[in-house]
């Protein structure tokens, strides 16, 4: 069954995922059993679906229907490819004069940290988006209330591993940079006024140690109190904004 951004119930949610629907997360009941159960898991993973495994009690909260151990989020937008936001960001780039700018977020799990970010991200003129499939938060209604719709105005794109679209950003000619403590650089030591991809790390852990080994520079907010962290929202805006401030 479909309600609003919602389908429960195994079947439907495999016929959902068979019509090409964009299904942003599924969440599977921990030990759920059966024929059915086997054939979604298949499903999912042939088609490169993110899920999670959670408590039937999370389950309960999400739908009080008959939910049969599964419920997907539908995302409330069209994600777009990778090849698709930057190639037309290049293209776009040469007409107007404006260089790109784009946001990874490197397996970021809060929907309403995420839903900040991309509200920051459409007032400082981000080109787009890039999340990985296995991971991230969900785009769902946290997320569109806490973007103050601006989730609607900024390209996301879904990739499979974030390295990838690293290296395929830096074969295109973009600058990649990372957010991250384990560096001597500021953001105010980087040049930003270029075609650049900021990385922000996930809120537990931060950039993946793998991804770090790839990016072009490294840079941190330069920190005078005892708390030794940002909230990843606010250091993005934080980075996102002396990128416009070096284009001014």
């Amino acid at each position: 069954m479909e309600k609003d951004n919602q389908i429960f119930g195994i079947r439907a949610i495999i016929e959902a995922i068979n019509a090409k629907k964009e299904i942003d997360k599924v969440f599977v009941q921990k030990d759920a059993q059966g024929d059915l159960m086997q054939d979604l898991m298949k499903t999912m993973k042939r088609n490169n679906i993110n899920f999670s495994y959670v408590p039937v009690e999370k389950l309960n909260r999400l739908t009080p229907n008959n939910h049969q151990g599964a419920v997907a989020t539908i995302a409330p937008i069209s994600f777009v490819s990778l090849e698709t936001l930057v190639e037309g960001a290049l293209e776009a780039s040469l007409e107007n004069g404006k260089k790109p700018l784009f946001l990874i977020l490197d397996q970021l799990s809060d929907a309403r940290n995420f839903g900040a970010i991309i509200r920051t991200a459409e007032c400082t003129g981000v080109s787009g988006i890039i999340i990985q499939k296995q991971g991230s938060a969900p785009v769902n209604g946290d997320t569109v209330k806490t973007s103050a719709g601006a989730v609607f105005n900024v390209p996301i794109c879904k990739v499979d591993h974030i390295k990838d679209a690293i290296f395929y950003l830096q074969g295109s000619g973009v600058k990649t940079v990372a957010a991250t403590e384990k560096t001597e650089s500021h953001i105010y030591d980087i040049n930003l006024n270029e075609p650049v991809a900021i990385i922000m790390g996930s809120e537990d852990r931060g950039v993946n140690p793998s991804v770090l080994k790839i990016v072009d520079e490294k840079a941190k907010l330069p920190m005078f109190g005892t708390i030794e962290s940002l909230n990843v929202s606010v250091a993005c805006g934080a980075f996102l904004y002396e990128t416009v401030r070096q284009r001014m």
